[in-house]
């Protein structure tokens, strides 16, 4: 999943309902089916308590929610951080229901989380702590019912202890109960860089419908954690020219071009991308209006907003990340005829290699890298245009015709299944 953390949740809520209501209207979704889409199905808040290395007994917060379980078992990611709120958790289960319907994958959305700083645990309780939630959600999840994923300060080995944690309680392994795990435990080659390649394939078909030519473009990507990194690598190898480059602590900029593979290693050394040599540092803010073909948000949510928006000077953005994009910029960058590939199109990549590990556990027959990049590819491809199809149909952004392919799948769906009893 792409990283993020949430720091104005009821408002992330909020956005996530505001485009939902637009589609609909196009779409003339009933009101019945629309009010069920927009509440949850399942909200599991638990205690999870643990001793810590020094013999006290600390007592965490932790959630799990599953927003609409029509097409398939629920899938979602679970996030560990010390800001993460319920409120949260609903908006991003939510936009995991349409991620998965708009790149026709059987799954309907989810998302886990725990209140806590992993920073500030030792592995031990690090590992206390995660197999304590999976107990507590177990009566939940499992490879027919919900299956989690990493997401924020999760990783392979937390899922391990998910996936270990489940089979002791079952009595037997079940590699499909999570996915993101190691290889060795049946995870997917390609799930780690899945979420920035796809970024990056859903880039490629937008130059070629905006007939611009990717090799002579430039690009700035925020955020250099997993998904930037990839992306912007990827850019890099089809000879974009990657221009600037930030984390959490500020960018660099150089127009002559930086090498990803050399600036990460450089913040591996260093902590930061910051003072890379022979390019200018910069703040976020400016990394977001700086002269540009492409721009990739790939950290935080809420980047570019109406006071922003103004002076982006990109011509095409990808939201690595979720929710990148406040509603009055969206308007304020369309009416610009900056084209926007939203979050639930853009970075379905990591659920897309999900769902294939997810086969593979299953099958227990595994797949070859070329064969998940194929896949991968073909999916992002056929979703997009798709996509596009819908905008010049309807005359709509990206973002609407994303959300519109996605209602209208889900909504099909509850129709035929009928309301129960």
């Amino acid at each position: 999943m792409a990283d993020h953390c949430q720091t104005g949740s009821v408002g992330f809520l909020e956005d996530a309902t505001h485009y939902m209501d637009l589609a609909a209207r196009k779409l003339q979704i009933d009101e019945g089916t629309l009010k069920v889409l927009k509440e949850p199905k399942r909200v599991l808040s638990v205690s999870v308590p643990i001793r810590m290395d020094d013999a006290r007994v600390e007592v965490f917060r932790g959630f799990r929610v599953q927003h609409n379980l029509i097409l398939g078992p629920a899938k979602g990611g679970i996030r560990f951080h010390p800001d993460v709120t319920m409120e949260e958790v609903v908006a991003l289960a939510m936009l995991m229901t349409w991620k998965c319907a708009v790149v026709d994958i059987p799954f309907g959305g989810a998302k886990g989380a725990v209140i806590c700083n992993p920073r500030e645990l030792t592995k031990g309780e690090l590992e206390r702590l995660t197999r304590r939630y999976v107990s507590e959600i177990s009566l939940i999840i499992g490879p027919e019912k919900d299956i989690p994923a990493p997401d924020v300060n999760t990783n392979p080995q937390i899922m391990a202890w998910i996936m270990d944690t489940f089979s002791m309680q079952t009595g037997f392994t079940a590699p499909s109960v999570v996915t993101g795990k190691p290889l060795e435990l049946g995870g997917s080659h390609g799930r780690n860089e899945a979420t920035g390649r796809g970024v990056v394939f859903n880039i490629e078909d937008a130059c070629f419908h905006l007939k611009m030519n990717l090799a002579a473009a430039t690009a700035a990507v925020q955020g250099f954690g997993n998904v930037g990194y990839v992306a912007a690598k990827t850019l890099h190898d089809l000879g974009c020219r990657v221009v600037a480059l930030s984390d959490s602590r500020g960018g660099v900029y150089c127009e002559q071009g930086l090498d990803p593979v050399e600036v990460m290693a450089f913040k591996r050394q260093t902590g930061s991308v910051l003072d890379f040599p022979e390019a200018t540092n910069i703040t976020n803010e400016e990394l977001l209006v700086t002269e540009c073909d492409i721009l990739v948000p790939a950290a935080l949510e809420s980047q570019i907003t109406a006071d922003n928006a103004p002076r982006v000077q990109a011509r095409l953005i990808a939201e690595g990340a979720n929710g990148p994009i406040t509603p009055q910029a969206d308007r304020i960058l369309e009416e610009r005829g900056i084209t926007v590939i939203p979050d639930i199109l853009a970075n379905a990549g990591g659920v897309i290699v999900s769902y294939f590990e997810w086969v593979q556990g299953l099958q227990h027959f595994f797949w070859s890298a070329e064969e998940v990049n194929r896949q991968l590819r073909r999916r992002i491809i056929d979703s997009f245009r798709k996509v596009y199809a819908i905008k010049e149909e309807q005359g709509v952004s990206l973002r609407i015709a994303a959300y519109m392919l996605a209602l209208d799948k889900v909504a099909k769906a509850m129709r035929l299944r009928g309301l129960y009893p």
